[in-house]
């Protein structure tokens, strides 16, 4: 390794030393400066022939630098914490209730409320902190298992809860890496492609950091892929069983499916993945956890919007013609749209094989995120995870620009600024638009440059 490489390394790790304890999240200048500092490293690296085995060491000691930090710029972890103590400490199942029907909030007579925990203090001290305490969990099994792994660890501490759950999403991230490697082996891609990746400065503080959960989702992806290359369908189905039980959008996957797999396989497949959910789902299976989940995910899709592209476009013409925002029907509206274009793309694919089902995933969740009514920074993780399979560039650029939406937090109120939105938005279509240009969707990676 040469020894600029090694300095830049030093420098990429002092910002990140940064940006895990010394930079809170309304301090947008200096968290946008440090990661436009990570990225500009990180392309540096990569371009200037980062040897693959000190660049995966890299990749592991950037993560456990993160270790003890408390997640800076996301709040979610409080849900998890939340979902882990009712499943550790109180054995309640966490789809059941909502926060607010478990602790009394401020101001509100304890009388008027049934269910009040009261053998366990953590619960009333979180509460506070919750982002959304008045709906129902939209985790998963997967999730809500390591939630409460994590709790059962340390049932009384924030910081322990927090060091848990990120050692358990390291050793996924340790089997997503070895997984990824193996893939881009089997399809005679440069294994150095991993590390536009593993040292993505994106999936190192928003995975890694701030406990998000799209690295685990990518693992399972490969980890199907890995097993289908090899004709285990079955198990295959089961993959994308810990997949879905982990985030429910690798369900797109599925009509790239259909023209792969002979019929005896897909059969195979399909039993897979039906005995995985059901084994996954059922400790918590109820009728409320239909009905709770369902209430959560119409809310998603019907009231929530952050760092929207073509959707804001549509709000803008909702309300020009109504007065008012028209989201409860644009928002479904756009999602059924990106289910036509999933089994469009499906239909319409010249070469269906397991070499291409990367790039062709690669674009459905781009249609989806770029329809989508909200589009969180570490929502892209999976896109620069399939990039790696192409030769396009526009995933590893957004991966970059989305940073420009955390100046929606530089107040309490957090009001977006749509100019720096726009701005992140015409970056990524320009250089999306160049990519297919020149081809670079249209094929796999296959040189060494």
């Amino acid at each position: 390794m040469k020894p600029a490489h090694i300095v830049a390394l030093l420098v990429s790790a002092a910002a990140y030393g940064l940006l895990a304890y010394a930079t809170p999240r309304p301090a947008f200048g200096q968290l946008a400066g440090l990661l436009a500092l990570a990225f500009g490293l990180h392309v540096w690296l990569l371009k200037t022939g980062l040897p693959l085995r000190q660049g995966l060491l890299a990749a592991l000691l950037l993560r456990l630098l993160w270790l003890p930090a408390l997640p800076a710029f996301s709040d979610d972890y409080h849900r998890f914490r939340w979902d882990g103590l009712l499943l550790a400490t109180e054995g309640l199942n966490p789809y059941r209730y909502r926060p607010d029907e478990l602790v009394v909030p401020p101001g509100k007579p304890a009388d008027q409320n049934e269910k009040l925990i009261t053998n366990n203090r953590q619960l009333p001290a979180i509460y506070p902190r919750l982002n959304s305490p008045q709906y129902y969990s939209v985790y998963p099994p997967v999730d809500q298992a390591l939630f409460g792994v994590a709790a059962w660890l340390a049932p009384d501490l924030e910081w322990g809860f927090v060091v848990a759950l990120r050692g358990l999403l390291l050793l996924g991230e340790v089997a997503t890496a070895w997984l990824l490697l193996a893939v881009l082996r089997r399809f005679r891609l440069p294994p150095e492609r991993a590390l536009w990746y593993l040292l993505n400065p994106l999936v190192l503080v928003e995975l890694t950091g701030n406990l998000h959960f799209e690295g685990l989702v990518g693992g399972f992806v490969l980890l199907m892929l890995w097993l289908l290359t090899r004709g285990r369908a079955a198990a295959a189905g089961g993959a994308l069983a810990l997949a879905v039980a982990t985030k429910l959008l690798p369900l797109l996957v599925l009509p790239l499916l259909l023209r792969r797999l002979p019929l005896p396989k897909l059969v195979w497949f399909g039993l897979g993945l039906a005995a995985g959910l059901a084994a996954l789902f059922a400790p918590f299976l109820s009728l409320e956890l239909v009905e709770n989940i369902g209430r959560s995910l119409n809310l998603y899709f019907r009231s929530f919007e952050f760092n929207a592209s073509f959707y804001y476009l549509a709000r803008a013409g909702g309300e020009w013609l109504t007065g008012y925002n028209q989201i409860a029907r644009i928002g479904p509206a756009l999602a059924l749209l990106t289910a036509l274009g999933g089994l469009l793309l499906a239909a319409t694919e010249r070469r269906p094989t397991w070499a291409t089902l990367p790039q062709a995933l690669l674009l459905l969740l781009t249609l989806y995120f770029l329809l989508a009514t909200t589009v969180h920074p570490w929502y892209l993780a999976p896109l620069v995870l399939l990039s790696t399979f192409t030769r396009a560039r526009y995933a590893l650029v957004w991966s970059s620009m989305v940073v420009l939406s955390y100046s929606a937090y530089r107040t309490s109120a957090y009001t977006e600024n749509l100019w720096l939105i726009g701005l992140e938005y015409t970056v990524v279509l320009v250089v999306l638009a160049l990519d297919v240009r020149r081809g670079r969707l249209g094929s796999a990676y296959t040189s060494t440059d």
